[in-house]
């Protein structure tokens, strides 16, 4: 039986190898809008890797549509590096698409040296938090013609294809919808109206660029933004966009404003394929699917099943570049899976870094992490089996060393179980997997259940060691703090302890936050249990909704500073904070305990002395890093580094990448 992501297809007159299509991700990779080296490494690689389509991006169209750290294809001294990108996909393999946007009022005033933002209506962001300047009509048909052009430098620049992002609330998504269109003019009113300007830069694209060219657009299956275009207003612009001659459709979600989680972990994998379906039924072109499609099964079972035409793969690309080659080839089980963390991709951006990964440490670096043999072969010991140990591990042996890694657990993977104990963060237990078979599949020596001592280490007599022990729970300084009832966050989330039913959590931090979700799914129902009651209309959808956000826990989170969650990414601090709302958890900041009861928890709150009634007290105040075997190592003189939070309490990106760097340098 075929292989449905390894059949080739069509994209108007172009072939494609194979249903994987890499779309346009932001990276900050460029530099005044210029192609970098940074960029022609990392692209290169995901075309050696084995996708059939990539496309880049997204690229400028005018001064006012992006950044200088986007790519530039507003001007023609722009082509020659456009040419060294396009070239660095196809000559390895893939076929090359530079994706076309505007960014509206998704731009900010900051990048466009004081000038305001554009867009149909002066209508302020919640992204930006700023008013843009509404366009009027002689501008409007510049921003038309500048696509075009844009466009036409895509095509001399040797691209494959050129795509025009259409959706996730950048301008042309912003004249659809009627949320942020209030114009009374031909680019304004009713759905035909609002259409006009996506549908007049598609024409003018076919016009500039030829039939035969292949135009994709990206759009919002559904917008998710109430008041807005609804997922039937996106449907007939989906038949009103193939009637101007586009070639493709790629399916995504939501705008950046939406309140509905679109690539966090927690959204489920391949759920919004069903967005791709309902205009794969209505079209006649290729429709691609996209969004938490991070397996090879997820894609292959959606493609069988008719959801789409191909498979939008962006950060399973960043996270393991060969994922199709792997799939090609029956190594499924090699794949490093993407566990949509966001940490390395979409937190860096908001900190205006270029994008790296926490699952693949040489995302962003393939021109300088090239690992080499070492002249000087050595023997490692590793002590710790966690995220740093692991990678540090895999990439001292691939430069040749003979490696043992200690682990004082009964399988590798340390914090990351913990971290993927809460709902819908599983993906992190995933990677633990994933890495623990990297370090299987290389062959490399593993002592599980042993800790580590003076003898071992004696008899051990390696070369050099690596010292990636993690870190230990902190135990705060609070009166009644040993008593029975009060355990440790780790414990919980590991599952050695059962909590009562009335909890409070000492420390409002990102382990405080994700053991009270973890609590809250306590007495919930189940996905399985959601449907079967559904479908069979055993209750209400009210009562369904209710009892699968109301546990049977109740939890109070205490917090010592004015907000929680604090040392959460960006990205995702918001979706677990809606979830803590709609969940029966009670948080309390600007609070500091006092003193712990057999029955409860004496509180600080402002000039208030408040007592929250506990069976179980829960102490998530944070962590130290655990290191004590530093001495004696140092009394047997052997070079050591010490990684991850043993060096440094940190998150499991810094652990990942600090672990490859040492074992790089080894």
């Amino acid at each position: 039986m075929k292989d449905p992501i390894f059949e080739p297809i069509l994209i108007n007159s172009l072939e494609v190898k194979n249903r994987i299509f890499m779309p346009a991700m932001h990276l900050n990779m460029a530099e005044n809008f210029l192609v970098t080296d940074k960029l022609i490494g990392f692209y290169a690689k995901r075309a050696i890797g084995g996708a059939g389509m990539i496309s880049c991006g997204y690229a400028t169209v005018d001064e006012l549509s992006g950044s200088s750290l986007n790519i530039g294809a507003h001007k023609d001294e722009f082509i020659p590096g456009l040419k060294r990108l396009a070239e660095a996909i196809t000559q390895n393999g893939a076929r090359a698409a530079l994706q076309l946007n505007h960014s509206g009022r998704y731009n900010f005033s900051f990048f466009l040296n004081g000038k305001k933002p554009v867009a149909p209506s002066p209508i302020a962001s919640r992204l930006t938090k700023e008013t843009p300047q509404e366009l009027e009509h002689d501008q409007i048909l510049e921003i038309i013609n500048s696509f075009a052009e844009a466009a036409l430098r895509v095509k001399k620049a040797g691209f494959d294809a050129v795509e025009i992002l259409s959706g996730t609330g950048y301008l042309i998504s912003e004249f659809l919808s009627p949320l942020t269109n209030h114009r009374n003019d031909e680019y304004g009113g009713d759905l035909k109206n609002r259409m006009k300007f996506g549908l007049d830069i598609m024409k003018a694209i076919k016009k500039a660029t030829g039939d035969d060219y292949p135009l994709i657009v990206r759009i919002n299956g559904n917008e998710f933004m109430p008041g807005g275009s609804t997922s039937k207003d996106l449907q007939e612009y989906a038949k009103a966009l193939v009637n101007a001659g586009v070639d493709a459709l790629c399916i995504n979600v939501g705008w950046h404003e939406a309140k509905i989680p679109q690539i966090v972990t927690e959204v489920p994998r391949g759920v919004y394929a069903y967005l791709a379906k309902n205009i794969k039924d209505i079209v006649n072109v290729p429709v691609i699917a996209s969004h938490r499609i991070n397996d090879p099964q997820i894609a292959r079972e959606i493609l069988s099943d008719g959801m789409c035409d191909m498979v939008a793969m962006g950060r399973s690309l960043i996270a393991d570049p060969y994922l199709p080659e792997k799939a090609k080839k029956g190594r499924d089980d090699e794949i490093v899976h993407c566990i949509a963390c966001a940490q390395g991709c979409f937190d860096h951006l908001f900190q205006l870094k270029s994008v790296q990964c926490l699952c693949n440490p040489i995302a962003g670096f393939e021109n300088e992490r090239k690992i080499e043999k070492s002249s000087n072969t050595k023997k490692v010991m590793i002590i710790g089996g966690g995220p740093a140990g692991m990678n540090a591990a895999i990439a001292a042996s691939d430069r040749g060393h003979h490696v043992t890694i200690y682990e004082k657990d009964d399988k590798l993977g340390g914090q990351l179980f913990i971290a993927g104990a809460p709902p819908g963060r599983d993906e992190f237990q995933v990677l633990a997997r994933d890495l623990s078979r990297q370090v299987s599949k290389r062959k490399i020596k593993t002592v599980l259940n042993q800790c580590v001592d003076e003898k071992i280490i004696s008899l051990e007599k390696p070369d050099a060691i690596i010292l990636a022990t993690g870190a230990k729970p902190i135990q705060p300084n609070i009166e009644g703090v040993d008593q029975d009832h009060v355990v440790q966050a780790w414990d919980v989330l590991s599952g050695k302890v059962i909590c009562g039913k009335k909890v409070v959590i000492i420390g409002g931090g990102a382990v405080g936050v994700e053991t009270a979700l973890y609590l809250s799914e306590k007495g919930t129902l189940s996905a399985d249990a959601v449907k079967f009651l559904l479908v069979n209309k055993a209750e209400t959808p009210e009562d369904i909704y209710e009892m699968a956000t109301k546990g049977v826990k109740q939890i109070t989170l205490i917090e010592m500073i004015k907000k929680v969650g604090k040392d959460i990414g960006k990205s995702t601090r918001w979706a677990m904070l809606q979830d803590i709302s709609r969940r029966n958890i009670d948080i309390k900041v600007t609070s500091k305990a006092k003193k712990i009861t057999e029955d409860a928890v004496q509180i600080e709150s402002g000039n208030d002395l408040i007592e929250i009634e506990a069976d179980t007290v829960v102490l998530g105040v944070g962590s130290v890093s655990n290191n004590s075997l530093i001495e004696i190592i140092e009394k047997l003189n052997i070079p050591y580094d010490v990684i991850g939070d043993a060096n440094k309490v940190a998150k499991a990106f810094d652990a990942v990448h600090d672990g490859f760097l040492t074992g790089m340098k080894i």
